[in-house]
């Protein structure tokens, strides 16, 4: 007997791939089912976050060539929720009649931080004082000019925080440059504080912006989104907004792009690029008519895109780290005994729970709280992703006798 016709056949509707078989591709999943599309998605494994939920998944790695070709038949488009594919694949992809989006050429300036931090000086773009570095020598001639602690990083694979290294001196670089060879080298900013600017971009050239968010880090991973901003000046927001359409249109950005800033009492300065969903727009999911990832399939088949007005005026996102109820010897109420008395605590606050084992440190779920007073938005927020974690409550919100 004929096996069952592709989903494309039964809908009528493109088909999405997306490499990685994260949180991220999760996400873009539930958008996509809103949609009546169908994402197909390749997980390095059947219990990753998106193969929990997806119908189309094809189990590979995405290093494998093999495996990009088959999760690229029939399909529109292939996407992604990661940048680690290696770039001579995505062009090997384009050759054999694929589209890729965003395409190699640009999706490389996420993948590089070499590569981008060379683009961005060729057109002017504000940025740290940087330079190429393979050398102790090299490093300490860079920190002459910018000073000591010298911020490293490979210039490949980094993420939360992973591949950075702040050095105060020589004897610290040594060992750095025999593990990794060559190194970006950055001045350590004075910054006020971290912000991010997402903008999406289609084939045909139409951009839409989002308010520009504050990011909240602790030790290199994002802990907290604050949309909008607080505090920042329309002119810099604007500004901000601008920088992102620009590098967009430059580099030829297809789908969505996070430009990582950090603000300075001058201005802005481009930290990285992702092109694809980012944590700094969890938010938009209940807080913008568009959500990112809505907005990411839209912007990769090239329909037109949907409106960022935000629904609320302030929206707080709170990643749930894995803490101590992550912890072999914890012995306090289960994740499902967490969740229940969230629910019925925070009712308005809204969980996303990514289906991941618990570590610690771990990215374990995200939860989104909205209102019109931000401190009392980012404290609900705040104090129901700590319960989860762990499993602490606030005194704020202390817990009614009967649950």
């Amino acid at each position: 007997m004929p096996g069952p016709a592709p989903l494309s056949a039964v809908t009528g509707l493109p088909v999405v791939a997306m490499v990685g078989g994260g949180q991220l591709a999760r996400m873009t999943h539930q958008a996509a089912v809103a949609l009546g599309q169908s994402l197909r998605v390749l997980s390095a494994g059947p219990d990753e976050s998106a193969a929990q939920v997806t119908g189309d998944v094809r189990i590979g790695a995405h290093d494998d060539l093999a495996a990009l070709l088959d999760l690229a038949e029939g399909a529109t488009v292939v996407t992604f929720d990661h940048e680690h594919v290696p770039t001579d694949h995505l062009h090997a992809l384009e050759r054999a009649g694929h589209r890729v989006a965003p395409g190699p050429a640009a999706l490389v300036h996420a993948q590089d931080k070499l590569v981008l931090r060379e683009a961005l000086a060729a057109a002017g773009e504000p940025q740290p004082a940087w330079a190429r570095v393979s050398t102790v020598h090299g490093v300490t001639a860079f920190a002459d000019e910018v000073g000591w602690p010298v911020v490293l990083k490979t210039p490949r694979g980094g993420y939360d925080g992973k591949g950075v290294f702040v050095v105060h001196g020589p004897d610290e670089v040594a060992d750095l440059l025999e593990r990794h060879g060559v190194l970006l080298a950055e001045e350590r900013v004075g910054m006020v504080r971290e912000l991010s600017a997402q903008v999406a971009r289609s084939p045909f050239g139409q951009v839409a912006v989002w308010p520009v968010v504050e990011t909240v880090q602790r030790d290199g991973v994002c802990a907290e989104v604050i949309a909008p901003a607080p505090d920042l000046a329309e002119e810099r927001a604007a500004l901000a907004q601008e920088l992102a359409v620009r590098i967009a249109d430059r580099l030829g950005v297809v789908g969505m792009l996070a430009v990582e800033l950090f603000e300075t009492a001058d201005g802005v300065l481009v930290n990285e690029l992702a092109m694809r969903p980012h944590n700094s727009g969890h938010w938009t999911i209940e807080g913008s008519r568009t959500s990112q990832f809505e907005q990411h399939l839209r912007a990769v088949l090239d329909y037109p895109l949907g409106s960022t007005a935000m629904t609320v005026p302030v929206a707080v996102m709170a990643n749930v780290l894995g803490g101590a109820a992550s912890e072999p010897e914890w012995t306090g109420p289960g994740l499902d005994e967490r969740i229940h008395h969230l629910m019925a605590h925070w009712p308005d606050v809204k969980l996303h729970w990514y289906g991941k084992a618990q570590r610690p440190g771990r990215k374990l779920g995200h939860l989104t709280a909205l209102g019109d007073d931000l401190a009392e938005v980012r404290a609900r927020a705040v104090a129901a992703a700590r319960y989860l974690a762990d499993g602490v409550v606030d005194p704020a919100f202390a817990f009614a006798e009967e649950h």
